[in-house]
């Protein structure tokens, strides 16, 4: 399957909410109908009810969208349309030459807010500790039915369609060369790139490797203990199975009927409940964000995530990846072009090295960072973005020859 042809327009967007739909939000949350206490003093049934009040409380009378949006609008933010729907992206060039480019793919519960505070670090490596050899120009696009990106009218944006998409859109910035990297859905979105492998991806990096053998999904799957494993082989086997057992009932419910979460489309303390309470997040962690403690994620860095989502309307459209995903979750699926993992400590599972070489055969890098979780982009983005250019720098001398080969 193709890409649909649309005339290739690329138009600058600036960001400007209508000061009536801030209203609308303060007064939606200023009506918040808390929950009462109960006598459950943990998460193990979800968000406390004191954690919640922390947060609307924040979001009513200290948050500032303008500020926010303001960091957004002080880089360069385009549409174009791809494939029949509007897809929003940002992109900014290095000042380094040869610079390689890269393209960011976010997941859910998120955005392209995700991925900001790597821009700095990834097109100006040199005034964040890095060499100019390491630069990077970076575009991050807006999943389908995520941000400023449409609404698809119709089914079939799912990871497939949305890399080819991704691929149409390097080589309408003119990038004859490029290489990519994603998490959570991002992931998927960039290793189907890659398994689809147009000839000017170079390759990939993931911090969410599909990199389970399929003998030990079928089992986790199925409830079945372990074989016999290595240590981190092991970890990595319970932690999924655990995930798949008690966690994935937002998955789930998104999967089967995501037009029934009215819920979140109707109250912004809803859809706040609805994106910190999994287990995505770790335990307690967002208690702890809202508890003062330095945790890489602020309220603020939350608030800003969730209030993109509700002021653009985008909570169900998001929602909706769920149910047009057909494809199984961690499951290899055959890349052969390069790839790089990081295997954050935190993350869903943290892929032993030996699943990762059999996963792809041309493995150019893996690393165990010291800290790190299922938003590493957005929480360790100093580490993260060293991660990137440790990861793949292996490609640099091919694109150093294809400039070469260009301009003689």
């Amino acid at each position: 399957m193709g890409i649909a042809q649309s005339n290739g327009a690329i138009r600058p967007l600036h960001v400007n909410i209508a000061q009536t739909d801030l209203d609308d939000l303060r007064r939606r949350i200023e009506a918040t109908m808390l929950p009462e206490r109960e006598g459950v003093r943990d998460a193990s049934q979800g968000l406390q009810p004191e954690t919640m009040r922390k947060l609307v409380g924040y979001w009513v009378g200290e948050y500032d969208w303008r500020r926010c949006e303001a960091r957004i609008n002080a880089l360069p933010n385009f549409i174009t349309e791809i494939d029949g729907l509007d897809i929003h992206f940002i992109h900014v060039r290095s000042r380094h030459e040869n610079a390689l480019p890269l393209i960011l793919t976010h997941g859910w519960p998120g955005s392209f807010i995700w991925m900001l505070k790597l821009v700095g670090p990834l097109t100006d490596p040199t005034s964040h500790g890095g060499k100019a050899e390491d630069a990077f120009d970076v575009v991050i696009p807006s999943m389908a039915g995520y941000g400023f990106s449409g609404k698809p009218a119709t089914p079939g944006w799912d990871c497939p369609r949305m890399a080819r998409a991704w691929a149409a859109l390097m080589k309408r910035l003119g990038y004859t060369q490029f290489v990519a990297q994603g998490g959570d859905w991002g992931a998927i979105v960039t290793e189907q790139l890659a398994a689809q492998a147009p000839p000017e991806l170079l390759g990939i990096h993931t911090n969410m490797p599909a990199a389970v053998p399929i003998e030990l999904l079928e089992k986790i799957h199925l409830g079945e203990p372990a074989p016999d494993l290595a240590d981190d082989e092991r970890r990595a086997f319970d932690r999924l199975a655990s995930l798949f057992a008690n966690g994935l009932s937002y998955a789930q419910q998104m999967a089967n009927h995501p037009r029934s979460l009215y819920g979140i489309a109707d109250s912004p303390a809803g859809l706040a409940g609805w994106f910190l309470d999994n287990d995505l997040w770790g335990p307690d962690f967002v208690e702890r964000v809202f508890e003062g403690q330095s945790e890489g994620l602020t309220p603020d860095d939350l608030l800003d995530n969730i209030s993109l989502t509700w002021l653009t309307k985008t909570a169900l459209s998001g929602a909706r990846l769920y149910r047009e995903n057909k494809l199984p979750f961690f499951a290899p699926i055959g890349i052969h072009i390069p790839v790089a993992v990081s295997a954050f400590p935190d993350e869903i599972y943290q892929c032993p090295q030996s699943w990762a070489e059999k996963a792809y055969p041309r493995l150019i890098h893996y690393n165990r960072p010291a800290e790190g979780g299922h938003f590493a982009p957005w929480e360790q983005p100093a580490l993260f973005a060293e991660e990137l250019r440790a990861g793949l720098r292996p490609l640099r001398a091919e694109r150093r020859k294809s400039l070469q080969e260009e301009a003689a």
